[in-house]
């Protein structure tokens, strides 16, 4: 496969269209990055008038994943982990939090976005415990089946799987649960599942008119965005153990055994919720 020719003369990688928006690249713009289009800054655009606070879902969710994996290699003593639906590579990925805490850590990244794809490949140019899985989340039989990712769980270790902001692009409820029962049943003993999913009440208040609004809004790029109840997102950990706060606020999470005061409501940035959970 080659490069293919941009209008402006410059390069992108074979397969990413960059006509239409890309939930990765529009996450990347999101957090400052360079690694978008037209395409993307438009619908970022477009959401931003809506909902001005989404770059704080995007920087609260990298806050969030800063605490949980450094409290993962740290106090539970993970050595392996999977970040599936991995988004572009940007400051503070996985394989660094982990591996500023134990070098010895092994993460694997799981995305099929072209744009993800092409970056994705270049972290294996540096790094000799990090391995990229071009997969769809959505299939976890693909997805296990990976020599990357069935390699990790061969051992028998306890494998910490992440899955932040992606769930949520899945429209049917059933087909989510589903699809996380699967790869929590894959996952060893004493293994975690971390999730951070959008967020509607559904009480007709706020928050929940904004949501609905934004579905509206950006559903012709995003036609299977569902926004679910805390109910829902707790389900989708199936029998697994979740660990206090539960599902949360992600200004509200802490690490177990850790109180913090609670931060007052902020709008748009509270509806995104997150939790962890232990597999027995």
């Amino acid at each position: 496969m080659t490069d293919q020719p941009m209008n402006d003369g410059g390069l992108v990688a074979y397969g990413i269209d960059t006509t239409r928006p890309s939930v990765a690249r529009v996450y990347d713009y999101a957090l400052g990055g360079k690694d978008n289009y037209e395409s993307d800054r438009a619908l970022y655009r477009q959401i931003m008038k809506i909902a001005p606070e989404t770059p704080e879902w995007a920087r609260e969710n990298r806050r969030w994943l800063s605490t949980v994996i450094t409290w993962l290699a740290e106090e539970a003593g993970v050595r392996r982990f999977i970040d599936a639906g991995s988004g572009l590579p940007t400051a503070e990925n996985t394989h660094q939090i982990a591996q500023k805490v134990n070098a010895a850590c092994s993460v694997v990244y799981v995305d099929n976005d072209p744009s993800v794809v092409a970056h994705g490949r270049a972290l294996l140019l540096d790094n000799d415990r990090t391995q990229f899985a071009a997969a769809d989340l959505t299939k976890p039989e693909e997805v296990l089946a990976d020599p990357a990712v069935a390699g990790l769980l061969a051992a028998g270790e306890p494998v910490a799987l992440v899955m932040a902001l992606m769930l949520h692009h899945i429209a049917d409820y059933e087909e989510t649960r589903e699809i996380t029962r699967k790869y929590a049943e894959a996952l060893p003993p004493g293994s975690f599942l971390a999730i951070t999913h959008a967020c509607n009440p559904g009480d007709g208040g706020p928050l929940d008119q904004l949501v609905t609004e934004l579905v509206e809004k950006v559903k012709h790029a995003f036609p299977t965005l569902a926004f679910r109840s805390v109910e829902e997102i707790s389900s989708l950990f199936g029998g697994l153990e979740i660990l206090s706060p539960g599902v949360v606020r992600l200004a509200e999470w802490h690490v177990p055994g850790v109180r913090i005061d609670e931060p007052p409501l902020t709008g748009a940035r509270d509806a995104i919720y997150g939790g962890v959970a232990r597999k027995a």
